[in-house]
Parts: structure tokens; sequence; C-alpha cells
């Protein structure tokens, strides 16, 4: 599985696709099964993030720095370039923003690790940007949507994704690797947790996309018309995650990491945000999925350019410090 990772993908968002459009009276069951999907996959995730790395991560200066920079000052430009051009409906551009304001802390270690990123780096550092991005989120809405903000984002959704999702998940990941540090049993059991990465990303790709297709209805356009958005996104993030890492000086590896981890999207993290969202705002789930899509077929794209964008003997740089 873990070298078809992006068809297994792939295929389970259009099954996904399918099953929602054939039978639409699943999606607000389905919608249920979304948060603990979510946080098996996020439980995984961080059960393969020693909890000795944090501490290391935070030690790693270079990289912690260019991460925290491409993804919390230079992403929120970009998207605030973009903003004035979204289309005109509100629930679009909350969708937007909730997707494009919070990196990735799951798929995108597969994804830069296809391409030479230097996985460990980015897996310590993805408690800190997850914590980051739920602490910034809500100024960084309010600075680019002003008073319209209150009227469609309530504070409760984002503390019940940051304790459900982020918290719990990390606390037990950290616990199972306490047990399996000191009997033969738990670590048994963590190397079989790890083994389910794949097929958790790949139900919960299934989920989240067969419990928001039959939400499309008459606004399939203003869904539509946001992809050249995300795609947008994709290619100027390529670029500029490449200047931050040559202007922290990293190595090809870390470099990569940071061009990933600039591009990619905690879209699978903010959808019971915008799930929450009141009901006239519900295409908000439809925009946030509809980057999952663009995103992961950008991502087989990304595998094949970055390490031409970085390559392995690119001159002036250096090891970063550790």
């Amino acid at each position: 599985m873990d070298h078809h990772q992006v068809v297994i993908y792939l295929v389970a968002m259009a099954i996904g696709a399918l099953l929602g459009w054939a039978a639409p009276g699943l999606g607000p069951g389905l919608e249920h099964a979304i948060n603990p999907v979510l946080g098996a996959l996020l439980f995984v995730t961080f059960l393969q993030v020693p909890a000795a790395e944090l501490v290391r991560s935070l030690r790693d200066g270079r990289f912690l720095g260019a991460a925290v920079v491409v993804n919390f000052v230079v992403v929120p430009l970009v998207v605030a370039a973009m903003f004035t051009f979204l289309p005109a409906d509100q629930a679009v551009r909350v969708g937007v923003l909730l997707v494009l304001l919070c990196p990735c802390i799951d798929y995108v270690i597969v994804f830069s690790g296809l391409a030479g990123g230097s996985n460990r780096r980015l897996l310590a550092a993805t408690p800190v940007l997850l914590v980051l991005q739920m602490l910034l989120l809500p100024g960084f809405l309010y600075l680019l949507m002003g008073s319209e903000l209150a009227d469609v984002v309530e504070v409760g959704p984002f503390l019940e994704a940051l304790v459900f999702l982020i918290a719990v998940p990390l606390a037990l990941a950290w616990l199972l690797q306490a047990w399996a540090a000191r009997r033969p049993a738990g670590q048994r059991v963590s190397d079989a947790a790890t083994t389910t990465m794949v097929p958790l990303m790949a139900a919960t790709l299934l989920t989240v996309v067969a419990s928001q297709v039959p939400k499309l209805g008459g606004s399939l356009g203003d869904v539509a018309a946001v992809v050249p958005f995300y795609v947008l996104f994709l290619v100027v993030m390529a670029f500029a995650g490449k200047a931050v890492a040559g202007l922290f000086r990293l190595d090809a590896g870390a470099g990569r990491a940071i061009v990933f981890t600039g591009a990619t999207r905690n879209s699978l993290v903010v959808l019971p945000l915008a799930l929450a969202l009141p009901g006239e705002l519900a295409v908000a789930a439809v925009v946030v999925v509809t980057q999952t899509l663009v995103e992961v077929l950008g991502m087989v794209t990304y595998v094949r350019l970055v390490p031409r964008l970085v390559p392995a003997d690119a001159p002036a740089q250096v090891v970063a410090s550790r």
C-alpha cells in the first residue's frame, strides 16, 4: 500500500463521489463518521512523531523557522492577494480561507517523502504547526473578513476541533509511545497501528467526498470557480517554498519538505469547522473538499517536479542546524 498510496487515494475519492451521487441519502450519516475517522487518522499520524522529536524540532531552529515563515507569513500574504478576486459568495470565501490558511500535517509527510523530502523534520514539526494554525486561524479570518466573521464563525467548533482532533489524539499517541518503550506488547500495538495509515487516509477521503457530493446541488458553478485559485496556489507556493528554503539555507531534503508544507493544506482537519457553519453556508464544506481533490492531483505533479525544483546537488546549500 505504501508504494501505491496516490492511486489508492484517487480511487477512494472516485468511489466516494460515485457513492455520494448514487446514494445521497447516506450523506448525513457519513458526516457523523468524519470526526471519528479523522481522529483515528491523526492519532496514527502523531504516533509516528516521537515525543522526544518535538523537543528536537524546537532546537532545529533553521528548519522550524522556515516552516513557520512559509506557512504563517508567506501563505497568508498569498491568500490575501487572491482574496479580492474570489467569488463574492460568502460561503465560498469562508471555505477557501479555512482550507488555505492551515498547513497540512498528515499526508504531506507521505508526499514529501516520495519526493526525497526530510520526513523526520517535517514529522517533528507537525505538532507545532498544528497548534499554531489553530491559534492563528481566527485572527487571520478576522483580518481578511472583518466584521463579516462574527456572522458566520463561532468559537465553539474551533475549540472542539482543537481538543478532540488534536489534543486527544496527540496525548493518546504519546501514551502509546511510552507503553511501547517499556513493554513488547505496547511495541506490537504501536507497530500494528502505524500500518493503518494508508487505509485510514483512504477511508477518510472516501467518507468526506461521499458525504459532501450530495450538497453540491446548484452550487457546482461556485465550487468550480475556486479550482483555478487552488491550482494557482500550488504553482505560487512551489516557488515561494523554494525561496524560503534558500533564505534559511536549508539542504535539499529540508528544502523539499518546506516546499511541500507550504503547498499542502489541512482540509481534512478544518472540514469539521466548515461543517459547523450555518445551513445557508453549507457549500463552504464542499469548497474545502474540492481543495483536497485538486491537491491530491497536484501532489502527484509535485512528487515529480519538486526534486528538479530543489535538486540534491544544489549549490550554496548547507545542512540545517540540528
